[in-house]
């Protein structure tokens, strides 16, 4: 198993020590850095500007959000950041949810997986470079079709030269059918709040996906706080409040993708109570009902013995890089130590 940085996307300022964050992860080893995007700070420029400091480390999106850019857009950050880097960028991308793909970019979300099946089709041709572009379905015609078309649009293919034409792309999944897309068209899979404990159910959803492709080289990128403390009731209760956020506020009522992943975890009534406080304004209360074994059925949190013991189940599980977020570099340090040890 690999370790990667996750740095996330930016708060209301820019993190004033992400750029010691990725020069130590480099120099202690660590396979990769990814960033994030939500309403703010994009996922793409970070890694441009981190990157152009270091020699070695992956850099990678977790995630690009679909309805930020069109597919060729994407495509053309992509093969961009993948020459300056020499070939170390990774893609990942994810199609977020209604709140966030309506009311920001104005866009509809309806059929998410059909959206992310062409989107990434349009992807690869532009890595591919081997004949114009063509998009023949609905969401992303290309040549663009619609009523308000002039009907001068050209198929084209890409001025610059792809560095790799099988540069890895990753999905963010979280439910049933979102895994097994990622199996089936990605080249990894982004985990969000992933439990070792409902591992065979996981590999039921890929095997789907799969088919008959074989499995060899198929990434399982899992996000997960890992920490090495003797203190794990405090680690624990600073996790609760952003839990409570993603359980509560991170999606509507009616469609939270992070609380299915919840529910399908077994907490369906601590989902609703969270969610009930969170909605109501009492976002202390909110917290204070997520539970621990929730948290540590998705963090790994303990003695530096433990951690060995869980990173070891989450290797059996099958998980093959973990992609932890780090406030310090003393955080790095500290589980690169037990790291080493395995």
């Amino acid at each position: 198993m690999k370790l990667a940085l996750q740095l996330g996307y930016w708060g209301a300022t820019p993190p004033g020590n992400a750029g010691e964050l990725v020069a130590e992860a480099e120099r202690l080893g660590w396979d990769a850095v990814f960033a994030a995007e939500s309403w703010g700070s994009d996922a793409f420029t970070p890694l441009a500007w981190w990157g152009s400091a270091t020699n070695r480390i992956r850099l990678g999106t977790s995630v690009a959000q679909l309805s930020a850019r069109t597919p060729t857009g994407c495509a053309m950050h992509a093969l961009t950041l993948d020459h300056l880097t020499g070939g170390r960028f990774t893609l990942g991308l994810g199609v977020s949810g209604p709140q966030v793909v309506e009311g920001w970019y104005g866009q509809p979300f309806a059929r998410p997986l059909a959206r992310t099946r062409e989107y990434v089709s349009i992807v690869r041709q532009v890595l591919a470079r081997e004949a114009p572009v063509r998009g023949d379905g609905p969401h992303y015609p290309l040549p663009y079709r619609g009523e308000r078309a002039t009907g001068l649009g050209k198929p084209l293919r890409a001025i610059t030269h792809p560095l790799r034409a099988d540069l890895p792309i990753l999905l963010g999944a979280e439910g049933p059918r979102n895994v097994a897309l990622a199996a089936e068209i990605a080249d990894g899979w982004l985990a969000v709040y992933y439990s070792p404990r409902l591992a065979e159910q996981y590999n039921t959803w890929l095997d789907e996906g799969f088919g008959a492709r074989d499995r060899t080289g198929f990434e399982v990128v899992a996000s997960a706080q890992v920490i090495v403390t003797d203190q794990p009731e405090r680690a624990v209760a600073d996790m609760k409040p952003v839990l409570a956020l993603y359980i509560g506020g991170m999606g509507a009522p009616e469609l939270n993708f992070h609380a299915e992943v919840f529910r399908r975890m077994g907490y369906a009534a601590e989902v609703a109570a969270i969610g009930r406080l969170f909605r109501e304004g009492d976002r202390e209360r909110a917290a204070a009902a997520v539970p621990d074994e929730l948290v540590h059925d998705i963090a790994i949190i303990g003695t530096a013995g433990h951690v060995r013991e869980q990173v070891a189940r989450w290797a059996r599980a099958g998980v093959t890089t973990l992609l932890v977020g780090c406030r310090g570099v003393d955080e790095l340090r500290a589980l690169s130590e037990v790291w080493n040890t395995f």
